[in-house]
């Protein structure tokens, strides 16, 4: 017995026959949608970063001349990879979701999508926890923290999206239509993002080193390969085998090692960014220390050569 939609003339249309007579919609809605969650990522970094231990490295002015001139080509080759993860994964992705969903409910649903892409990034964590021998449940952490971070916004985000430019019960949208909406919502996601970012950051989430004082820098300061500063709380310095640096006539670093006695002073500056610890040593110019660490691990360090090279020379508190 024939079908009421065979009855009537209504074929049927699977999946994989809309993805492929949509494909260019459905590929710019995707390729949309990852460029959207590739600035809130780097967002994200950029805040994430603003919280970890750092020197407060000097800006290099060529280093940023540099991400200048590859801007471009680093934009085409993300454009190119979005175009090979739409194609090669997300596209893919629909036409297994909406069969699984017919074969197995009936109906395509939409949680198919985030359920298959979260199974298929399951091998790869767990895999690694028996390669490791890190037990099951780190296995189950690791693959939920795969999902979440990868399978998710890379995968499930904008499969979904492109979803909608599939089903046969919504209205036709264009690909340029569904371009426009994805960069109103993506730039209105982008904006908040970045707003949190530096309101979370204005209210005190990103790294500031210690704030030091003269009893606090009093001690044992080592770079752990055999050279120590002793800065007692008189004021006099004993050096062993620190290094020092300047330039040489090609702008190389040039390192000696010092040995002797002198003086140091603290200055608080005018906030944790600006302390300097100031050596002054017999035959031995030294630069003036700057301040980074944490509370319980302080550290002093000087620039190798040219600051711009973001190269440290570094000492750690010793107890």
């Amino acid at each position: 017995m024939r079908s009421k939609k065979q009855m009537s003339g209504q074929v049927p249309v699977q999946p994989q026959t809309r993805v492929r007579a949509r494909f260019g919609a459905v590929l710019t809605a995707s390729m949309s949608v990852l460029s959207v969650e590739a600035v809130i990522g780097t967002i994200a970094l950029l805040v994430w970063e603003q919280t970890q231990e750092s020197p407060g490295l000097s800006c290099n002015a060529l280093g940023i001349i540099f991400l200048i001139v590859i801007a471009p080509f680093m934009a085409v080759a993300g454009a190119v990879l979005g175009a090979l993860l739409s194609a090669g994964v997300v596209m893919p992705l629909l036409v297994v979701a909406g069969w699984l969903g017919r074969r197995f409910s009936g109906r395509e649903a939409w949680w198919w999508v985030p359920a298959l892409a979260a199974a298929g990034t399951a091998p790869l964590p767990l895999a690694a926890s028996v390669l490791v021998e890190a037990g099951p449940l780190a296995g189950l952490g690791g693959w939920l923290a795969v999902t979440a971070a990868l399978a998710v916004p890379a995968l499930a985000v904008p499969a979904l999206v492109a979803r909608r430019l599939l089903l046969p019960d919504r209205p036709r949208l264009s690909g340029g239509v569904m371009f426009g909406r994805v960069a109103l919502y993506g730039t209105l996601a982008v904006v908040t993002a970045g707003t949190l970012g530096v309101i979370g950051l204005y209210a005190g989430i990103g790294y500031e080193p210690p704030r030091l004082s003269t009893e606090r820098v009093a001690g044992t300061w080592s770079d752990g390969k055999g050279g120590t500063l002793i800065l007692t709380a008189d004021g006099k310095a004993t050096a062993t085998r620190v290094k020092t640096f300047d330039l040489d006539d090609s702008f190389e670093p040039v390192v000696h090692e010092c040995t002797g006695t002198g003086t140091w002073g603290y200055d608080p500056g005018a906030g944790s960014w600006s302390q300097e610890v100031d050596v002054s040593l017999d035959n031995c110019p030294m630069n003036a220390w700057e301040v980074f660490g944490s509370p319980e691990h302080p550290k002093l360090f000087v620039y190798i050569g040219d600051p711009d090279s973001w190269d440290l020379y570094i000492l750690q508190r010793r107890d």
